[in-house]
């Protein structure tokens, strides 16, 4: 359908056409993107809902649908008929001013509605978005506009955590089932040298500018002061935390927060997550598999408090989250060096580059030591919306940088990512940090 309503005031007719078309490309080649994940999927898969923090994967594909039902087509396609008036509480994830969701522990329970009725549901939502893409009005363009922006960003999330969340799930099945078989696999290389690259004090400008994309809890840009300090120039790999594993640091008090030290010996945590020792040598379960331990590989799926405990091994720290972003504003934040989840690894890879900083981009999250808080100045969006990041501003911690099961181009320089200082099974990792 083309639209004749006119276009916005101060846009041509053409240009008008021109923006309609590429965010509803961007739009079709996101959703589809999220069902080409669960392809390899057999229907008993989608149901699967491993532990509370995780979701089965076709409640993913249903909530994101969802997102876009509530946000855009209930508010602003006059006479858009649901498909199920229950699926309002039932895809909703945690946004309380929209009615009760829910319980998040109990996803995997449901087995109705069908994985062939949440594809159905997809298909519903996706014509009526592109008729309102075609045929919204007026002052409401350019509301339209930024949230089926924001629609996509947020199911590019969502596409990552399907990703986690199959890992997981299928790391506790005894037949160790593999996602993919044909990922791409590189011949084990020798890592980079790690050293010190010196970043001087002074004042920087950190967070997203006012104009672009950017979630609301990279803004305000605003200014902050930083001692001169030292990063790594490589993540922490996989053999450097073989000899944290060997030197007995999960077994040493010393090392650990209080609350960490608590976990590991609750959780009987003795290595990372997915890692097992098998005829005296260690492998990992991996989205190809069962696979030998790579020692020039990042090391991965550890927690904050983890990476915390080897850095204090390692006679050093964990890096501010200013500290990261100062250094990886210098970088070149879309390098198709970066091993995003386009580059069909799946996992984290050896770099043998060796500038100054090196993987600021892809492979894993790198915890950071600061508090998941608000910005100065910060103030969530008005309506439902302000529940999306804000109310999480408590007892979690900033990761930076992206995975390797990161969509390439959606995590830049300013993205705060954030999880609670336990969680493990993301792809999250280790870059060390210092004083001079």
């Amino acid at each position: 359908m083309t639209s004749t309503l006119g276009a916005p005031h101060g846009v041509t007719e053409k240009e008008d056409a021109g923006q309609r078309n590429v965010l509803r490309m961007r739009y079709k080649q996101v959703r589809y993107v999220s069902e080409a994940i669960c392809r390899p999927l057999m229907i008993e898969d989608y149901g699967v809902q491993g532990m509370a923090n995780t979701s089965p994967p076709r409640w993913h594909l249903a909530h994101t649908t969802w997102f876009f039902e509530t946000f855009l087509l209930k508010p602003y396609l006059p006479g858009y008929a649901a498909l199920h008036p229950q699926f309002e509480s039932l895809f909703n994830s945690y946004y309380e001013t929209l009615g009760a969701p829910f319980p998040r522990p109990l996803r995997g329970a449901l087995s109705r509605p069908t994985t062939e009725e949440i594809y159905s549901y997809r298909a519903h939502v996706d014509a009526a978005l592109v008729e309102l893409l075609d045929n919204v009005r007026g002052n409401d363009w350019a509301e339209v506009a930024a949230r089926i922006a924001l629609g996509c960003h947020h199911e590019e999330q969502h596409q990552e955590l399907m990703l986690t969340d199959i890992k997981y799930n299928f790391s506790l099945n005894p037949l160790r089932p593999t996602y993919r078989a044909d990922l791409r696999k590189a011949p084990p290389e020798e890592a980079s040298p790690l050293y010190w690259t010196p970043r001087p004090g002074g004042i920087y400008e950190i967070g997203a500018k006012e104009t672009g994309f950017a979630f609301d809890n990279e803004r305000p840009r605003h200014r902050i002061y930083l001692d001169s300090h030292l990063l790594a120039s490589r993540l922490v790999t996989n053999g450097e935390y073989l000899e944290f594993i060997a030197a007995g640091g999960y077994q040493n008090a010393a090392l650990w927060l209080a609350d960490g030290w608590h976990t590991v010996r609750e959780q009987n945590w003795q290595a990372p997550l997915y890692w097992q020792r098998i005829e005296g040598a260690w492998w990992q379960f991996t989205l190809g598999g069962m696979q030998p331990i790579i020692e020039t590989a990042p090391v991965c799926h550890v927690s904050y408090y983890e990476a915390d405990a080897y850095a204090r091994f390692r006679n050093a720290r964990l890096p501010t989250e200013q500290e990261w972003e100062a250094a990886a504003a210098l970088q070149s934040v879309q390098s198709a060096m970066g091993n995003f989840r386009e580059s069909d690894f799946l996992h984290p890879q050896p770099t043998t580059q060796q500038t100054e900083m090196t993987q600021m981009f892809g492979d894993v999250w790198e915890w950071t030591s600061s508090a998941y808080t608000p910005y100065p100045g910060y103030r969530a969006p008005a309506g439902a919306l302000g529940e999306y990041n804000g109310k999480f501003m408590a007892n979690q911690m900033v990761l930076r940088g992206g995975s390797c099961v990161t969509p390439a181009g959606h995590a830049g320089a300013t993205y705060r990512n954030f999880f609670y200082p336990h969680d493990r099974w993301q792809f999250s990792g280790i870059r060390l940090a210092n004083n001079p």
